[in-house]
């Protein structure tokens, strides 16, 4: 018979104080991790008793309920009966103090590019192709193979909110089908096409955000950004956030015998409905505010203006508000043949070829290499989203260098009143853009020139002389591979009574009732054994089927051919690190046999975070009759005899 999972979790919450005294929930491999209001509403003893909990533990800001190996399928059931926010590694503002919003938002678009920024990378190099193509006169008019070469590209960047809503629905913990119901609805050619022909009335007409009105909805205007959502990166995020929250609300309170397509039904039609009319008003809005002010610094300062185009343009371009920008400069094309308003945002994607060239130079990393590479070749055509998405954003640092460096080369031009004379090519394809309709290469041209080099010099010196960060999944490729297998199959050889059980690491070996975590030490887990590795590689301790891997990478759960039960779980704490400094090799259900790699982990970067590196290894589910004959050295290499389990 299934277990309750939903009653626990009404039983768990009802006693921890409510909804209203949770903060934050999160969960490991064991139990789940509450940060509350105010502990002392909780009815510790109660839940320390009840059954379906191990114990209860207050330990570093958290109330922890333990679990036991349940502890995915009750987390899901209070987030299914509650309003809890729960992420299973976020960060809160009780642990290890307050992560900036900044922080947390390029955490978000980061994860949400990296399974796909390989790809981009790749597109972007074709993209860059076709640019070269344009400088020969060849484009759609006059060129299949152009044509055919552009959509090839293009593409793949063209539906990227498509994508986006791939990734960003597993991110939100949303059906991934759902959501790119929603995601097809923004891209709909017929939506962006609404904006042609003569608009039905203006809002705010006279005014800084005077909209043209081509259709309403129910008497709504209907309000597009410039160009649709094609390309767009935070408008998609969003909406895929908000059709999380409305399907979660909606499972709520829909029967579950017609849940299964009233709940896409009602969460395409409103999410993508709100998504179009709110969105688009506030890109809208907020380009034309982003025009005013930029405008007015311009008024005051064209190095100033030149500066801040230069360092920010990256960041409108994610949010779609470099439309506020674009109209005024194609209006001054039109009107006298030139604009500085769009000359300044050249230097962008330069700040950040500076920047790559360094880390795949300075970085032999293959992870790395495989995305700096082909993102830079790219970067040199103008497309720079490969390079920030898949490196840059995730390392942070790197980012800023990259938009401080273009801020300067935006002064630059901006000091020097650098124009423009046609919209063409991007990247180094944007300096015939700075020649005069006659031919002539004045000073406007080759103060260009300068500004791009000075920005990529600039970018690349500083980086070069930076610790270029890690990215989370980086680690050195030649550790994957080994074939020592100290345990021989002799010494594998099992009966039916006993289980022999090999080392899964290199260090010290300690009691367990020696780890400083209440959950181990008084064996509620199971009984065992801690080590505290020297090297960062676990290794199978026999021949298993992998039962649970924990996401994040810090523990693992193996069943050996006897149906012994063992969990490996990597430092105190290290849930919190959301996976960082750990690589899996292997996930649920694989067969592993002795001495193969199972995690690599970051041995100097989780003690330079001040986390406490013993391993605990126990078996958890030992009966009450079977004894575990523990090694009495103190010193092992993975593959070493650890323990026997007799049953």
């Amino acid at each position: 018979m299934a277990k309750d999972y939903k009653k626990l979790a009404k039983d768990i919450i009802e006693h921890i104080g409510g909804e209203s005294n949770v903060v934050q929930l999160q969960y490991c491999m064991t139990r789940l991790r509450f940060y509350l209001k105010d502990e002392s509403k909780a009815d510790t003893e109660y839940l320390k008793n009840l059954s379906g909990i191990v114990t209860v533990m207050k330990a570093s800001g958290q109330y922890q309920v333990v679990i036991g190996s349940d502890v995915g399928e009750v987390y899901e059931a209070i987030l299914n009966v509650s309003n809890i926010n729960g992420e299973q590694t976020s960060n809160t503002n009780k642990q290890n103090g307050q992560k900036k919003l900044l922080n947390n938002f390029i955490d978000l678009i980061s994860s949400i590019f990296q399974q796909f920024i390989l790809v981009l990378s790749a597109t972007g190099m074709i993209k860059g192709l076709v640019a070269l193509l344009g400088v020969f006169g060849l484009d759609e008019a006059n060129s299949g193979f152009y044509a055919v070469l552009n959509a090839v590209g293009d593409g793949f960047f063209q539906f990227l909110p498509v994508i986006i809503a791939l990734t960003a629905a597993k991110k939100f913990r949303m059906n991934v089908y759902t959501a790119l119901a929603i995601a097809f609805a923004l891209v709909y050619p017929s939506l962006s096409d609404m904006a042609e022909g003569a608009p039905l009335y203006t809002l705010f007409e006279g005014t800084q955000f005077s909209a043209d009105v081509f259709t309403t909805f129910l008497g709504i205007p209907v309000l597009l950004p410039p160009g649709g959502y094609y390309s767009t990166v935070i408008p998609a995020i969003l909406a895929i956030w908000l059709g999380a929250k409305v399907e979660k609300g909606f499972k709520k309170i829909i029967p579950s015998v017609v849940n299964s397509f009233l709940t896409p039904f009602f969460t395409v039609l409103v999410t993508a409905t709100l998504a179009i009319l709110v969105i688009g008003p506030i890109a809208t809005w907020g380009s034309d505010l982003i025009g005013l002010i930029f405008m007015a610094i311009y008024k005051i300062s064209p190095t100033i203006f030149g500066a801040l185009i230069g360092g920010l343009w990256q960041l409108l371009v994610m949010f779609g508000l470099h439309w506020g920008l674009a109209p005024i400069g194609i209006l001054q094309l039109t009107e006298q043949g030139f604009t500085p308003i769009l000359s300044n945002s050249g230097s962008a994607s330069f700040g950040v070829l500076g920047v790559l060239l360094a880390i795949i130079i300075k970085n032999k990393d293959k992870n790395v290499r495989n995305i700096g590479i082909p993102a830079t070749i790219a970067s040199v055509f103008g497309v720079t989203e490969p390079g920030i998405y898949g490196l840059l954003l995730p390392m942070k640092k790197p980012f800023i260098i990259a938009l401080i460096s273009s801020a300067i080369g935006g002064a630059y031009t901006g000091f020097f009143d650098v124009v423009v004379y046609r919209i063409g090519g991007l990247g180094v394809f944007s300096i015939t853009n700075y020649i005069t309709d006659s031919g002539q290469l004045t000073m406007n041209f080759w103060h260009r020139v300068i500004s791009f080099i000075l920005v990529t010099v600039i970018a690349f010196a500083i980086q070069m002389f930076m610790k270029t960060p890690q990215l989370d999944s980086s680690v050195d490729s030649s550790k994957k591979k080994n074939k020592n297998q100290t345990l021989n199959n002799n010494e594998l050889e099992k009966s039916r009574k006993q289980d022999i059980i090999a080392s899964p690491l290199n260090g010290e070996v300690k009691n367990l009732s020696k780890v400083n975590d209440e959950v181990f030490s008084s064996g509620s887990m199971g009984k065992g054994i801690v080590i505290v590795p020297k090297k960062g590689i676990v290794y199978a301790p026999t021949n298993a089927t992998i039962s649970m891997v924990f996401k994040t990478g810090h523990a693992i759960g193996l069943t050996t051919e006897l149906g012994t039960e063992i969990l490996i779980h990597i430092g105190l704490d290290t849930v919190e690190l959301k996976g960082e400094g750990f690589e899996k090799l292997v996930q649920e259900g694989d067969k592993v046999l002795a001495g193969q790699p199972l995690i690599i982990f970051e041995i100097d970067e989780l003690k330079q975070k001040g986390y406490e590196l013993d391993v605990p290894i126990v078996v958890s589910n030992i009966s009450e009759n079977a004894d575990i004959f523990i090694t009495d050295e103190k010193q092992l290499g993975h593959g070493d005899y650890l323990f026997t389990v007799v049953k």
